[in-house]
């Protein structure tokens, strides 16, 4: 909602007329060529998503070395244990390198994997989940989507005799100011120095799909298998755009390739039949695939499983090749999806309650702190990630939300704002109170970390201190980035099918439309939200706008989105809302 906190200020995006009239020239509609210059595509090259366009795996520090341990490996019929991660870039990470190394050779009974549990394990590569791994008696470790960090969960590995590699995408551990890597016997991370690689935003399963590629090339030139015989792994595609779009990270070119790769294996019915089962239980076409159902429909159903019970549930639905098995699963994750749903809506009322309290403290004279930080002794710890992003939302402010952990201990996730690297303020709390973070990591959106209850006081005076010291007030304003009105003749359903067809997401934005309207009607649905009829123009337009319940003015300026509303067969052009001033 907009409230006196977040009142956003709408912002046309700039259109570089040379890249637009290129890219007119070159094919495109002048309203896809305006969108595409504006979120900076020069040539019609950069919309290429063959495969022959990705990155080369070459590119990538450490890949090499990752190849031939993972060659050597499998030759020698060594055990490989995949150690995962509990949201849905770790799932779908772990599925494609197990499916992977299957094609290029293991044997399936020399694979196996583990995944930590949230609430008893905590992240990452840890001595305890070594030694979990070590029941399954394996002879080398392969992070995925983890690891980077894990500096006494390596030494723990090696020292145990395993052979260790960390395949992952967060920032490496800082120690006192100073980069710390784990002593594995191959790293690929695009994010550790002195890695020249492009794109540094691949997801963990990007990292993965990447590792696979070159240990194709490797066992190829080991004489396993000729080019013209090769297995084939783009049929993990689907998987590695899931994940890809499921974590958020930023769609550069490389990884709008591999998800514009897999969302056309989905149309095409070309899936693990995990993912269909997905889009069933979320009764989503497959057919029609795009990203938003990969990030609003699948993503949370698989990190549902890591949140509230165990991601074997998420991992054995990807990995199975039984179509009834997967549907099986994926109904299973589609219920405790739905707990989710009940558990964060009253965690947010809480929060929300909590805010409002706060906002009234006479010493912030009505304006929000720099930074905020939230606590409740019966907040579940899966979801305080999701209460976050919530809160940061309305208030356009960093912000960290914290559970009581099973040890007793406070875990905090937190969600933070364009101009405010969270793991690097983390770091400067950790310098000025060395006693307050016990362990801490993340990217520079979102991050988490550990303290003792009666450290909250000082991590929620630190956290604010460093935003005052960062954060000014244009960067304290929220500002909606949008693409200027659309014209009459655009307002159609080809339209909204054009826009549908494209790969938009983090850094990439699916495009949003600004308007003068007049309200000709308002009416609550659902309770929560906002059904519209507005006057655009001299036309009439149809609009909603979700989980939004306070009455309008009679007219201002609308920040929308497009969406083909569906209705016993009609489709209906409509205005999803985003904002209006």
């Amino acid at each position: 909602m907009n409230t006196p906190q977040n009142q956003p200020q709408l912002l046309t995006r700039d259109v570089p007329p040379r890249a637009a009239w290129a890219l007119q020239e070159a094919g495109l509609s002048p309203l896809m060529a305006q969108l595409f210059a504006a979120r900076g595509v020069r040539t019609a090259d950069e919309l290429d998503d063959g495969l022959a366009r990705l990155l080369p795996p070459e590119g990538l520090l450490g890949i090499s070395a990752a190849a031939q341990l993972l060659a050597d490996s499998i030759e020698a019929d060594a055990r490989i244990c995949i150690v995962a991660d509990y949201d849905c870039d770790g799932a779908t990470a772990c599925t494609v390198a197990l499916r992977g190394l299957r094609l290029l050779g293991a044997r399936p009974e020399q694979l196996c994997y583990v995944v930590p549990d949230r609430a008893i394990h905590g992240y990452g590569l840890t001595p305890a989940i070594v030694e979990l791994a070590m029941a399954l008696q394996p002879q080398v470790l392969m992070t995925v989507d983890n690891g980077i960090a894990s500096l006494a969960g390596v030494a723990h590995a090696k020292a145990l005799g395993l052979q260790v590699l960390v395949t992952d995408h967060h920032l490496p551990a800082l120690i006192g100011g100073v980069i710390e890597l784990p002593a594995a016997d191959a790293l690929v991370n695009p994010s550790q120095p002195g890695c020249t690689f492009e794109s540094k935003n691949l997801a963990g399963v990007g990292v993965a799909f990447y590792v696979l590629l070159a240990l194709r090339s490797e066992l190829r030139a080991r004489g396993r298998f000729t080019a013209a015989a090769q297995p084939k792994l783009d049929g993990l595609l689907d998987l590695v755009a899931l994940g890809t779009v499921a974590d958020v990270v930023k769609l550069d070119a490389n990884n709008r390739r591999l998800v514009a790769q897999g969302l056309k294996r989905m149309r095409a019915g070309r899936v693990q039949p995990g993912i269909a089962a997905l889009f069933s239980a979320a009764g989503r076409d497959c057919a029609r695939a795009n990203a938003f159902d990969l990030g609003f429909a699948l993503g949370p159903r698989i990190n549902a499983a890591g949140r509230l019970s165990d991601m074997t549930l998420g991992i054995e639905c990807l990995l199975t090749d039984d179509p009834t098995r997967a549907l099986e699963l994926a109904k299973q994750l589609d219920a405790i999806n739905r707990e989710r749903r009940v558990i964060e809506a009253d965690m947010r009322e809480q929060a929300e309650l909590k805010l409002d309290e706060l906002l009234q403290d006479p010493k912030l004279n009505g304006a929000p702190p720099a930074a905020l930080s939230i606590f409740e002794p019966d907040f579940h710890e899966g979801v305080v990630g999701i209460i976050a992003s919530r809160l940061k939302d309305r208030l356009h402010r960093p912000t960290f939300v914290f559970a009581r952990g099973a040890d007793g201990q406070l875990k905090g996730s937190g969600r933070s704002i364009a101009g405010f690297h969270l793991r690097d303020a983390l770091d400067l709390v950790a310098k000025r109170h060395p006693e307050v973070l016990k362990k801490f990591g993340g990217h520079s959106m979102a991050a988490g970390c550990t303290l003792a209850e009666d450290g909250f006081a000082c991590f929620d005076a630190a956290l604010q201190q460093v935003a005052n010291e960062w954060l000014d007030a244009a960067t304290l304003t929220r500002t909606l980035r949008t693409d200027g009105p659309l014209a009459a003749e655009q307002f159609t359903a080809e339209t909204v099918r054009a826009l549908d067809a494209q790969v938009w997401g983090q850094a990439f934005e699916a495009p949003l439309f600004c308007d003068d309207v007049t309200i000709v009607s308002q009416r609550l649905v659902g309770e929560r939200h906002m059904k519209l009829r507005v006057r655009q123009g001299g036309m009439l337009r149809e609009a909603i706008w979700f989980g939004h319940s306070e009455p309008l003015p009679p007219s201002g300026r609308l920040a929308y989105r497009l969406s083909l509303d569906e209705y016993q067969g009609q489709q209906r052009v409509q205005m999803v809302v985003e904002a209006m001033v």
